[in-house]
């Protein structure tokens, strides 16, 4: 979704200071964002971090967050029409064709995940119109999200995706693709904890990439997009009368009496002010459509997805409403009435839908009197969670391996078996069915790596072969009982003493293959 930033004018205070006093403590209070709430201004070089003028919630750098990349602002003629101070600042990746950010997160937990991208023009190279084609690609942990694609693009606009998914772990990665069409960037990354029992169709294998979200309605163009903290959540609604020509036939609807939703039956909690507010048609009219264009990084004849209706009748005291709920041609649900004051949430479960031209409607039935009306309106396109991330125990030893050694090597970044065309250089790793890859073997050899022999090797329950030869290893070899070793080679290193009775029994099984220097490791007898 493309989209221009506004936001209100900042109040001005009164110059008295006890008035002072209290209005800078509310603002000190709201500046806490809900818990769970990560801002991150991609690119940002204040480690000190800033509030937010519109949000009122504070935004931190991307330094906590991720290992690579540089830090750019967009060219100083854009730097006044920028409507937050997250589209002034971006990150980009020219280097690796795999780069993460890792976020801090409660495992099995639902989230909502939001990047933003503002090119800005920063490197002056013009790449959104010079013809050519911009577009890299995100993952979500280590499965395909979807493309950015700023092709054709005004470099001052704002294009954002969400997800929303569930932590596989304490962490929640999101990578940014290199395709070779262009290098990648991000201007913001935006975590938002979920109810756990909103949007069930989201599990450990199906998460959703938000495709539309319309709220209905007359609403004003300063409200063009509705977010936190009219929805405690901070999704996007977009508003429907600011996306098409709202006058005739369009009809709006309004009241200030509450919309109630039955207990158990709140999976999505629209925000009352949305639902207060609808869309109809003139009288003479008896067909409604919303169709949604289909981006250009999708691929529309694979495209799935998944449409949810709001409604509630807020229009009169017993209105004879009735209609039917179409995607394209294929009928969903049939004379569907919308429920007096009380949210009707309509979606088939976890059932996505082949619908290339993202296309619906909402046909009046016969024996109705009035048109269609509708209060808001989601769409996800189905996002598979196909490829498991590697062993949590791998993990932890190969990054503690990482920071020891200080290894800088290009592809290690984000997940390291997984998915299988991005794993680490160096590494194989076993992939069996349905479970969590294993690393089986580390090729570390002639990387200059100095100090002494890293005890987390050994401590890799899977590890086969493990090669560190060739480099400046200096010191004992660490006494362990070897668990899955099969090939340890520590030869042309400096290592010295004598090799552990633990390692030099398994040598003798015939169990382990050790090569080393003769001369520096001496051989108990």
């Amino acid at each position: 979704m493309v989209i221009s930033f506004t936001c209100s004018a900042s109040a001005k205070l009164a110059w008295i200071f006890p008035l002072l006093l209290i209005l800078v403590m509310m603002i000190q209070v709201r500046a806490q964002p809900p818990p769970g709430f990560i801002n991150i201004d991609c690119g940002w070089r204040n480690s000190s971090g800033y509030v937010d003028n519109a949000l009122v919630m504070p935004y931190s750098s991307d330094g906590d967050y991720v290992e690579s990349g540089q830090n750019h602002e967009m060219l100083p003629e854009f730097m006044a029409g920028a409507s937050n101070e997250q589209q002034k600042t971006l990150r980009s990746f020219p280097d690796g064709s795999r780069n993460c950010y890792t976020l801090p997160s409660n495992i099995s937990k639902k989230y909502l995940l939001r990047a933003t991208f503002t090119y800005g023009n920063y490197d002056r190279l013009n790449k959104t119109l010079d013809g050519s084609l911009f577009l890299f690609g995100l993952h979500i942990g280590v499965n395909f999200w979807e493309a950015v694609n700023l092709t054709n693009m005004d470099p001052t606009n704002t294009i954002w995706k969400e997800v929303l998914t569930i932590a596989p772990s304490n962490s929640l990665s999101v990578c940014l693709i290199n395709f070779g069409s262009g290098i990648p960037f991000i201007s913001s990354l935006e975590l938002r904890p979920l109810e756990d029992t909103m949007y069930p169709f989201v599990n450990s294998s199906v998460s959703v990439s938000y495709f539309q979200r319309f709220r209905f309605g007359n609403v004003s163009a300063a409200d063009f997009i509705t977010r936190y903290p009219t929805d405690p959540f901070d999704r996007f609604w977009q508003s429907w009368s600011g996306t098409v020509a709202y006058s005739y036939p369009w009809i709006s609807l309004s009241t200030t009496r509450a919309v109630q939703s039955l207990p158990g039956n709140d999976v999505f909690s629209v925000p009352l002010a949305i639902m207060q507010k609808a869309s109809t048609l003139d009288t003479n009219y008896s067909f409604m459509a919303v169709a949604v264009a289909t981006s250009p990084n999708l691929d529309a004849k694979s495209l799935q997805l998944l449409p949810i209706f709001h409604f509630a009748e807020i229009n009169g005291s017993n209105p004879n409403r009735r209609f039917d709920i179409y995607s394209a041609e294929d009928m969903l649900f049939p004379d569907f009435s919308p429920s007096r004051l009380q949210v009707d949430s309509m979606y088939k479960g976890g059932e996505f839908l082949h619908n290339a031209y993202a296309y619906f409607s909402l046909n009046k039935t016969a024996n109705s009197s009035l048109p269609p009306s509708i209060n808001a309106f989601e769409v996800y396109s189905l996002v598979r969670m196909e490829n498991l991330t590697t062993d949590s125990d791998d993990v932890n030893k190969i990054k503690q391996i990482k920071t020891q050694y200080n290894l800088g090597r290009l592809s290690w970044k984000g997940d390291p078996c997984s998915p299988r065309n991005y794993i680490w250089e160096g590494l194989t790793c076993d992939y069996k069915r349905l479970q969590n890859p294993r690393i089986v073997t580390i090729n570390l050899s002639s990387s200059g790596l100095g100090g002494g022999f890293v005890r987390s090797f050994l401590n890799m329950t899977s590890l086969e072969n493990l090669d560190l030869s060739h480099n400046n290893l200096t010191g004992a070899i660490p006494d362990y009982q070897p668990k899955s070793l099969k090939v340890l080679d520590l030869s042309n290193n400096k290592l010295d003493g004598p090799i552990p009775d633990s390692i030099l029994q398994q040598v003798q099984a015939g169990l382990l293959d050790l090569r080393f220097d003769m001369l520096r490791c001496a051989v108990p007898y």
